[in-house]
Protein backbone atom coordinates (compact mmCIF):
# COMPACT_ATOMS: atom_id res chain seq x y z
CA UNK A 1 0.00 0.00 0.00
CA UNK A 2 1.21 3.08 -1.22
CA UNK A 3 1.88 5.79 1.38
CA UNK A 4 -0.54 8.38 1.79
CA UNK A 5 2.00 11.36 2.83
CA UNK A 6 4.27 10.21 0.12
CA UNK A 7 1.44 10.38 -2.20
CA UNK A 8 0.21 13.70 -1.28
CA UNK A 9 4.01 14.95 -1.65
CA UNK A 10 4.02 13.85 -5.40
CA UNK A 11 0.33 15.39 -6.04
CA UNK A 12 1.83 18.80 -4.30
CA UNK A 13 5.06 19.19 -6.24
CA UNK A 14 3.08 18.81 -9.52
CA UNK A 15 0.39 21.17 -8.90
CA UNK A 16 2.88 23.27 -8.06
CA UNK A 17 4.78 22.71 -11.61
CA UNK A 18 2.08 23.10 -13.36
CA UNK A 19 1.15 26.50 -11.66
CA UNK A 20 4.53 27.60 -12.41
CA UNK A 21 3.97 26.93 -15.92
CA UNK A 22 0.59 28.58 -16.19
CA UNK A 23 1.58 32.24 -16.42
CA UNK A 24 3.95 31.24 -19.14
CA UNK A 25 1.73 29.63 -21.32
CA UNK A 26 -1.22 32.01 -20.95
CA UNK A 27 0.66 35.68 -20.89
CA UNK A 28 -0.16 37.02 -24.46
CA UNK A 29 3.38 37.13 -26.25
CA UNK A 30 4.75 40.30 -27.45
CA UNK A 31 5.82 40.46 -30.87
CA UNK A 32 9.45 39.03 -31.17
CA UNK A 33 12.80 40.86 -32.03
CA UNK A 34 12.36 37.98 -35.60
CA UNK A 35 8.79 38.64 -36.13
CA UNK A 36 10.22 43.33 -36.15
CA UNK A 37 12.38 42.60 -38.31
CA UNK A 38 10.83 40.78 -40.97
CA UNK A 39 7.73 43.46 -40.83
CA UNK A 40 10.94 45.56 -41.17
CA UNK A 41 12.36 44.10 -44.17
CA UNK A 42 8.95 43.70 -46.48
CA UNK A 43 8.69 47.06 -45.67
CA UNK A 44 12.33 48.17 -47.22
CA UNK A 45 11.63 45.41 -50.26
CA UNK A 46 8.54 47.27 -50.78
CA UNK A 47 9.83 50.44 -50.83
CA UNK A 48 12.65 49.53 -53.00
CA UNK A 49 10.55 47.56 -55.66
CA UNK A 50 8.20 50.99 -55.78
CA UNK A 51 11.36 53.82 -55.72
CA UNK A 52 12.42 50.97 -58.94
CA UNK A 53 9.01 51.52 -60.88
CA UNK A 54 8.20 54.97 -60.06
CA UNK A 55 11.99 55.67 -61.74
CA UNK A 56 11.74 53.74 -64.23
CA UNK A 57 9.15 55.62 -65.42
CA UNK A 58 10.59 59.13 -64.99
CA UNK A 59 13.23 57.86 -67.14
CA UNK A 60 11.30 56.98 -69.95
CA UNK A 61 10.75 61.01 -70.46
CA UNK A 62 14.47 61.70 -71.23
CA UNK A 63 17.19 61.46 -73.80
CA UNK A 64 20.71 60.75 -72.97
CA UNK A 65 24.06 59.90 -74.03
CA UNK A 66 26.33 57.09 -72.98
CA UNK A 67 30.03 56.86 -73.63
CA UNK A 68 31.89 53.69 -73.38
CA UNK A 69 35.34 52.45 -73.34
CA UNK A 70 36.35 49.01 -73.36
CA UNK A 71 39.67 47.82 -71.66
CA UNK A 72 41.82 44.87 -72.23
CA UNK A 73 44.19 44.15 -69.84
CA UNK A 74 44.23 47.44 -68.86
CA UNK A 75 44.45 49.53 -71.87
CA UNK A 76 41.49 51.22 -73.61
CA UNK A 77 41.09 49.84 -77.04
CA UNK A 78 37.67 51.30 -78.17
CA UNK A 79 35.59 53.69 -77.43
CA UNK A 80 31.89 54.84 -78.60
CA UNK A 81 29.25 57.37 -77.75
CA UNK A 82 25.78 56.73 -78.48
CA UNK A 83 22.32 58.77 -77.96
CA UNK A 84 19.63 56.75 -75.86
CA UNK A 85 16.03 56.90 -75.19
CA UNK A 86 13.20 54.74 -74.94
CA UNK A 87 11.34 53.01 -77.39
CA UNK A 88 7.61 52.40 -77.17
CA UNK A 89 8.41 48.47 -76.39
CA UNK A 90 10.03 50.04 -73.00
CA UNK A 91 13.54 48.80 -74.22
CA UNK A 92 16.27 51.34 -74.40
CA UNK A 93 16.80 52.74 -78.27
CA UNK A 94 20.78 53.79 -78.95
CA UNK A 95 22.18 55.56 -81.79
CA UNK A 96 25.86 55.53 -81.98
CA UNK A 97 27.53 58.80 -82.58
CA UNK A 98 30.14 59.91 -84.67
CA UNK A 99 33.52 61.48 -83.37
CA UNK A 100 35.10 63.84 -85.92
CA UNK A 101 38.42 64.00 -84.00
CA UNK A 102 38.59 59.96 -83.45
CA UNK A 103 37.71 59.32 -86.97
CA UNK A 104 40.39 61.94 -88.54
CA UNK A 105 42.98 60.06 -85.63
CA UNK A 106 41.71 56.78 -87.33
CA UNK A 107 42.44 57.92 -91.25
CA UNK A 108 45.67 59.27 -90.13
CA UNK A 109 46.91 56.01 -88.43
CA UNK A 110 45.65 54.18 -91.09
CA UNK A 111 47.61 56.11 -93.99
CA UNK A 112 50.39 55.12 -96.34
CA UNK A 113 52.90 56.99 -94.27
CA UNK A 114 52.28 55.42 -91.40
CA UNK A 115 52.39 51.78 -91.80
CA UNK A 116 53.21 50.40 -88.20
CA UNK A 117 50.36 52.55 -87.04
CA UNK A 118 48.38 50.72 -89.64
CA UNK A 119 49.50 47.34 -88.54
CA UNK A 120 48.87 47.96 -84.88
CA UNK A 121 45.15 48.86 -85.63
CA UNK A 122 44.70 46.17 -87.43
CA UNK A 123 45.95 44.08 -85.04
CA UNK A 124 43.65 45.97 -82.12
CA UNK A 125 40.37 45.36 -85.04
CA UNK A 126 41.33 41.76 -84.98
CA UNK A 127 41.68 41.29 -81.28
CA UNK A 128 38.48 43.04 -80.50
CA UNK A 129 36.78 41.19 -83.12
CA UNK A 130 37.35 37.71 -82.01
CA UNK A 131 36.03 39.01 -78.72
CA UNK A 132 33.05 40.45 -80.44
CA UNK A 133 30.71 37.22 -79.48
CA UNK A 134 32.15 36.88 -76.08
CA UNK A 135 31.08 40.45 -75.35
CA UNK A 136 27.78 40.19 -77.06
CA UNK A 137 26.76 37.63 -74.57
CA UNK A 138 28.15 39.38 -71.24
CA UNK A 139 25.54 41.95 -72.74
CA UNK A 140 23.31 40.15 -73.26
CA UNK A 141 23.96 38.78 -69.56
CA UNK A 142 23.94 42.10 -67.86
CA UNK A 143 20.82 43.35 -69.82
CA UNK A 144 19.06 40.36 -67.87
CA UNK A 145 20.35 42.57 -64.25
CA UNK A 146 20.13 46.10 -65.14
CA UNK A 147 18.08 47.57 -64.64
CA UNK A 148 16.54 45.49 -61.51
CA UNK A 149 13.38 44.03 -62.10
CA UNK A 150 10.57 44.61 -59.07
CA UNK A 151 9.32 41.25 -59.95
CA UNK A 152 12.62 39.27 -59.87
CA UNK A 153 12.74 40.93 -56.63
CA UNK A 154 9.14 40.07 -55.26
CA UNK A 155 10.19 36.26 -56.38
CA UNK A 156 13.12 35.92 -55.05
CA UNK A 157 11.53 37.12 -51.78
CA UNK A 158 8.97 34.54 -52.11
CA UNK A 159 11.73 31.95 -52.27
CA UNK A 160 13.69 32.77 -49.20
CA UNK A 161 16.20 34.77 -50.85
CA UNK A 162 16.41 38.27 -49.92
CA UNK A 163 18.35 39.96 -46.92
CA UNK A 164 18.37 43.39 -46.01
CA UNK A 165 21.12 44.71 -43.66
CA UNK A 166 20.52 48.17 -42.53
CA UNK A 167 24.33 49.95 -43.01
CA UNK A 168 22.85 52.78 -41.31
CA UNK A 169 20.02 54.97 -40.18
CA UNK A 170 19.60 56.36 -43.46
CA UNK A 171 20.94 53.66 -45.52
CA UNK A 172 20.07 49.84 -46.20
CA UNK A 173 21.38 46.97 -48.55
CA UNK A 174 19.42 44.21 -49.91
CA UNK A 175 21.27 40.71 -50.81
CA UNK A 176 19.71 39.07 -53.41
CA UNK A 177 20.61 35.35 -53.70
CA UNK A 178 19.77 33.39 -57.43
CA UNK A 179 18.41 36.39 -58.77
CA UNK A 180 19.23 35.09 -62.05
CA UNK A 181 21.37 32.04 -62.27
CA UNK A 182 21.90 29.23 -59.24
CA UNK A 183 24.93 31.07 -57.03
CA UNK A 184 25.04 34.71 -58.70
CA UNK A 185 23.85 37.71 -56.11
CA UNK A 186 22.83 41.45 -56.41
CA UNK A 187 23.97 44.17 -53.85
CA UNK A 188 21.57 47.23 -54.29
CA UNK A 189 22.81 50.17 -51.64
CA UNK A 190 19.01 52.17 -50.72
CA UNK A 191 18.92 55.39 -49.03
CA UNK A 192 15.77 54.78 -46.82
CA UNK A 193 15.16 58.64 -46.34
CA UNK A 194 15.46 60.22 -50.25
CA UNK A 195 13.55 56.28 -51.16
CA UNK A 196 16.74 56.46 -54.30
CA UNK A 197 18.97 53.66 -54.63
CA UNK A 198 22.75 54.35 -54.66
CA UNK A 199 24.59 51.63 -55.59
CA UNK A 200 23.86 48.12 -57.30
CA UNK A 201 26.39 45.10 -57.25
CA UNK A 202 26.25 42.42 -59.43
CA UNK A 203 28.33 38.86 -59.29
CA UNK A 204 27.44 36.62 -61.68
CA UNK A 205 28.66 34.25 -64.03
CA UNK A 206 28.61 32.99 -68.36
CA UNK A 207 28.18 29.31 -68.44
CA UNK A 208 30.51 28.63 -65.05
CA UNK A 209 31.15 30.55 -61.93
CA UNK A 210 34.87 29.59 -61.58
CA UNK A 211 35.95 30.00 -65.08
CA UNK A 212 33.81 32.64 -66.55
CA UNK A 213 33.06 35.27 -63.92
CA UNK A 214 31.45 38.93 -64.62
CA UNK A 215 31.08 41.36 -61.94
CA UNK A 216 28.96 44.72 -62.34
CA UNK A 217 29.43 47.84 -60.59
CA UNK A 218 26.87 50.49 -60.94
CA UNK A 219 26.53 53.97 -59.19
CA UNK A 220 23.99 56.44 -59.29
CA UNK A 221 23.35 60.35 -59.27
CA UNK A 222 20.10 62.37 -59.05
CA UNK A 223 18.42 64.64 -61.49
CA UNK A 224 17.40 68.41 -60.35
CA UNK A 225 13.61 66.50 -60.94
CA UNK A 226 14.73 63.84 -58.84
CA UNK A 227 15.01 61.38 -61.11
CA UNK A 228 17.25 58.66 -60.67
CA UNK A 229 19.53 57.14 -63.00
CA UNK A 230 22.84 55.08 -63.31
CA UNK A 231 25.87 57.33 -63.57
CA UNK A 232 28.66 54.76 -63.84
CA UNK A 233 28.62 51.32 -64.57
CA UNK A 234 31.88 49.34 -64.66
CA UNK A 235 32.08 45.92 -66.04
CA UNK A 236 34.57 43.32 -65.22
CA UNK A 237 34.87 40.14 -67.40
CA UNK A 238 38.49 38.76 -65.93
CA UNK A 239 38.71 35.63 -67.43
CA UNK A 240 39.31 37.74 -70.79
CA UNK A 241 41.09 40.26 -68.89
CA UNK A 242 38.21 42.60 -69.78
CA UNK A 243 36.90 45.81 -68.14
CA UNK A 244 33.95 48.26 -69.87
CA UNK A 245 33.43 51.62 -68.43
CA UNK A 246 29.75 53.12 -69.16
CA UNK A 247 29.36 56.66 -67.96
CA UNK A 248 26.04 58.22 -68.73
CA UNK A 249 25.60 62.11 -69.19
CA UNK A 250 23.68 65.03 -70.85
CA UNK A 251 20.33 64.38 -69.82
CA UNK A 252 17.27 66.04 -71.52
CA UNK A 253 13.66 65.66 -71.36
CA UNK A 254 11.77 64.61 -74.92
CA UNK A 255 9.94 67.26 -76.37
CA UNK A 256 5.90 65.73 -75.97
Amino acid sequence: MQNPIKSSKIIGVAVVSTLMWLPTVARPQAPSDSAKTQTDKQQKVAAIKESIAKNQAQLRQYTWTETTQISLKGEVKKEEQKQCQYGPDGKVQKTPIENPASSQTSQQQSGTGRRGGRIKKEIVEKKVGELKDYMEKVGALVHEYVPPDPEKIQMAQAAGNVSVQPASTDAATLTIKNYKKEGDSVDLGFDTNTKKVRSYNVHTYLENPKDDPVTLAVSFATLPDGTNYAQRTVLDAPAKKIQVNTTNAGYKKQAQ
